[in-house]
């Protein structure tokens, strides 16, 4: 991998997993995201990744509230947007794509294949459910895979490549490195990449920091030094993970997407706080935490544009 002179902290601000039910803090409304992605950059995230949901915090692909969302942002920050591609598994694929279709980031994200994607367990540790919907969109995990099939991801690749978007590819298994091989083969994965190990998810790789190093070996083997790295673990092991991360040579990613706690039995009161903590524990390693500026040259990203403040206006 290209070992990190700097080292880009992302945050996942919201994603479309966790629900009101289980975290006050968890934002919501599109103010609510907004407003934690600015403090999250003031903090010292680099990259922000961003979903949507209604106020009632059921997820969302309506381009509109991306809109929001990311006018609020761009006023504020210089912080480089990432946008799903993932949604949830009960939108379509032209749905999930709806939002960075018409919004045009820098960034997106890109599951790299189909796969079950569970956290129906939340349900056993709920009791006061706040909306109807929540207790259903938990346990449809269990009966409904995530799909991202090869026709998909080419999709999207297209459709977003040609505006300029690079992408996030979120590699849950060792086999969605050979996937991600398989497009940069085809040319349609354009190094230099950004990898995202993710860990922990029930139905992929497991958070056993084995399986940090044995990613990293895999990854090396595949693409040389023609990529960065970033890794995560969801739930308890999120900081953990994101220091062995950073001591590999690569980046880190936190928010209350991936986590809602701060420590054991502590739930964490903003994203913010959680950047504050992953920048505490990488600066005591002596590695420097990169700007926008810093992420946007390391990614060879395209840099904002009038293009894109224009669709947010």
């Amino acid at each position: 991998m290209r070992a990190a002179e700097k080292v880009i902290i992302t945050t996942a601000v919201t994603g479309s997993v966790h629900v009101p039910s289980q975290s006050p803090y968890l934002p919501l409304t599109a103010e609510q995201v907004a407003r934690a992605a600015v403090e999250s950059a003031e903090a010292g995230s680099a990259v922000v990744h961003l979903h949507a949901r209604r106020p009632d915090g059921q997820p969302t692909f309506e381009p509109e509230v991306f809109e929001r969302i990311i006018a609020w942002i761009t006023a504020r920050t210089d912080a480089v947007i990432n946008i799903t591609t993932g949604g949830s598994p009960a939108m379509t694929m032209e749905q999930r794509l709806a939002g960075a279709v018409r919004v045009r980031p820098e960034l997106a994200s890109m599951n790299m294949g189909s796969m079950n994607f569970v956290y129906s367990g939340m349900a056993d540790r709920v009791t006061d459910w706040k909306h109807d919907w929540e207790r259903p969109h938990v346990l449809m995990s269990y009966s409904r895979p995530f799909i991202n099939t090869f026709d998909a991801i080419e999709h999207a690749l297209r459709t977003l490549g040609e505006s300029g978007t690079r992408f996030e590819y979120e590699c849950y298994d060792i086999g969605h490195l050979y996937s991600l091989a398989h497009f940069v083969e085809r040319g349609l994965a354009k190094p230099p990449l950004l990898i995202q190990g993710v860990f922990g998810v029930l139905g992929g790789i497991g958070a056993d920091h084995e399986n940090l190093d044995h990613m990293v070996r895999i990854a090396d083997k595949l693409f040389g030094d023609d990529y960065s790295f970033s890794a995560f673990a969801a739930g308890r092991d999120q900081m953990r993970f994101g220091t062995h991360s950073a001591l590999l040579g690569g980046h880190v990613r936190v928010g209350l997407e991936d986590s809602l706690w701060i420590g054991r039995g502590r739930l964490a009161e903003s994203n913010a706080q959680q950047v504050r903590k992953i920048r505490s524990l990488v600066e005591e390693l002596d590695l420097p935490i990169a700007t926008p500026a810093d992420a946007r040259a390391m990614l060879a990203l395209r840099g904002a544009t009038d293009i894109d403040r224009s669709t947010v206006s």
